[in-house]
């Protein structure tokens, strides 16, 4: 009886040994048995809502905060999946340049009513992953749609609309003016043309011709609402708040304005009738996509390159308004380079000259280190499991990075980083196309913006009209020391009250 008693008491250690002799050596020959490193910090989760209550309504504020306390990479459990999100450039860097290939992967909402394999046929920046689908796509946009060459042949529209703003202003002096109101229409129109070869919205007020805004504008928000099936994708076909459903509805409306647009052309190139138009949709039809194809890009284009191009300039005159000597040295450079008016024949302002202007180019790199109107870019998804400064990034989990956060961080960019101070970038190489991870408007790697050599013509020579052509104050009597810069969160972040300015004849 003792004997038994002492063998079963050794009977663990045994197994145990024998465990370490046989599996030990193995692990150090071959580390990639080795148990996985954690998962990065984060604060502790609650009972089945994970880390929700955490994120509040400023989820980008949030962030910020909790990296202060745990570190540059933190992760959150939100409901049964995993977010990791990066706040340094050394981290986003690793994200986006380090393991691009394995973090490129897209996180689709699932309220879209569409699949990872349908959107992975017809989408660019939603594609669910870097196929070769999403390839052809990008080669598409960078040689055809985006490419210098067709950059440099869009200028004369892109001035023409320009202008047709000014002359619309110029009917409004005295008056206030939603500053991202007017800006949106413009590039909206500009746009339009690039694409369809048609205005599509006007300056004026319309319901039919603001349909089209509206309806994008509300699948925006049905693309952020906070939805049960990505936190608990057990419920995903259950669509219990009914997002899907009126996320399908909105689409089936938007696209029901492209498709007169579409049959048109096509029907005009199956006859040979006319010239081509040239525009994005003959581009579209030449490499034989379908309409279901042409419709998606449509609004990526839509999504992609409106709000957030007028977003930026509202949030740059904000800033110009509150700061008046960056407003006055912005002036000043524009009086000296962009003559006003123009000679008979010339553009009200010739795009091309506005490389040259530093101060200019330096307003809007502020403008976009502190304003980003994409915050946190759009959810990355690992595609595996990989290892990102020392943690575990686990497959299927939604990866974001907080630009925001790292526009503001005073150790990049010293004690006054909450300040406007466009002097920062005088002299400095820092840019935005991607290379620099602490100025990262527009994301880098393989999921970087394919429309930026396009958002960087545009801001500023919307920017710069709006500047040259008039003086700007606020209605009434208020102090623009004492503007409301509170922000609204969204997939864009938006100033939580429009800019309201009068315009007046320029004093230039």
């Amino acid at each position: 009886m003792v004997l038994i008693s002492l063998l079963l008491l050794l009977l663990p250690v045994s197994v145990i040994t024998i465990l370490v002799i046989i599996i030990l050596p193995r692990l150090l020959a071959n580390p990639a048995l080795s148990p996985k490193k954690p998962l990065p910090p984060g604060p502790k989760p609650w009972p089945i809502v994970g880390n929700l209550p955490h994120l509040g309504k400023m989820p980008h504020l949030s962030f910020q905060h909790f990296s202060n306390l745990y570190g540059p990479l933190i992760s959150f459990r939100l409901g049964s999946q995993h977010l990791v999100v990066a706040n340094s450039p050394a981290a986003a860097s690793e994200i986006l340049r380090t393991h691009d290939r394995i973090l490129s992967a897209r996180f689709i909402s699932r309220v879209f009513p569409y699949t990872a394999t349908e959107l992975a046929r017809k989408a660019v920046i939603w594609a669910s992953s870097c196929n070769s689908q999403w390839k052809d796509f990008r080669a598409m946009f960078r040689n055809q749609i985006f490419s210098n060459k067709a950059i440099e042949s869009q200028a004369a529209l892109r001035e023409k609309k320009v202008a047709e703003m000014v002359e619309f202003l110029g009917g409004k002096l005295g008056e206030s003016v939603s500053i991202e109101e007017v800006a949106f229409s413009s590039i909206f129109d500009s746009l339009s043309n690039l694409i369809f070869s048609r205005d599509c919205i006007g300056f004026e007020r319309n319901e039919t011709k603001n349909q089209l805004r509206s309806l994008i504008q509300r699948l925006i928000e049905l693309g952020v609402a906070p939805n049960l099936a990505d936190f608990f994708p057990i419920l995903k076909n259950l669509d219990l708040q009914g997002l899907t459903r009126e996320a399908s509805r909105t689409l089936n409306q938007i696209y029901s304005i492209f498709a007169p647009y579409v049959k048109e052309r096509r029907e005009k190139r199956k006859k040979q009738e006319g010239d081509k138009a040239g525009d994005f949709l003959d581009i579209f039809l030449e490499n034989g996509l379908d309409d279901d194809q042409i419709n998606w890009l449509t609004l990526e284009l839509y999504v992609a390159g409106t709000d957030t191009t007028a977003l930026t300039i509202e949030w740059a005159m904000t800033e110009l308004v509150r700061n008046r000597g960056a407003m006055n040295k912005l002036r000043e450079e524009l009086k000296r380079e962009v003559m006003l008016p123009p000679l008979p024949g010339e553009p009200l302002i010739n795009e091309s000259v506005l490389a040259q202007l530093s101060y200019l180019n330096a307003v809007v790199k502020e403008t976009m280190r502190l304003h980003p109107v994409g915050a946190l870019l759009l959810p990355h998804r690992a595609a595996e499991s990989c290892e990102v400064m020392d943690y575990t990034i686990p497959a299927g989990a939604q990866v974001l990075v907080n630009v925001w956060a790292i526009g503001r961080d005073p150790a990049i960019w010293g004690d006054d980083s909450a300040s406007f101070r466009p002097e920062r970038f005088i002299g400095s190489k820092v840019d935005f196309r991607g290379q620099d991870f602490e100025l990262l408007p527009f994301g880098s790697g393989r999921r970087m913006c394919p429309g930026v050599p396009l958002a960087t013509r545009q801001v500023p020579l919307v920017l710069a009209a709006l500047v040259r052509s008039f003086d700007w104050c606020l209605p009434g009597e208020e102090d623009p020391r004492e503007m409301n810069m509170s922000e609204k969160f969204g997939l864009l972040l938006q100033k939580e009250r429009p800019l309201l300015l009068v315009p007046s004849r320029s004093s230039l």
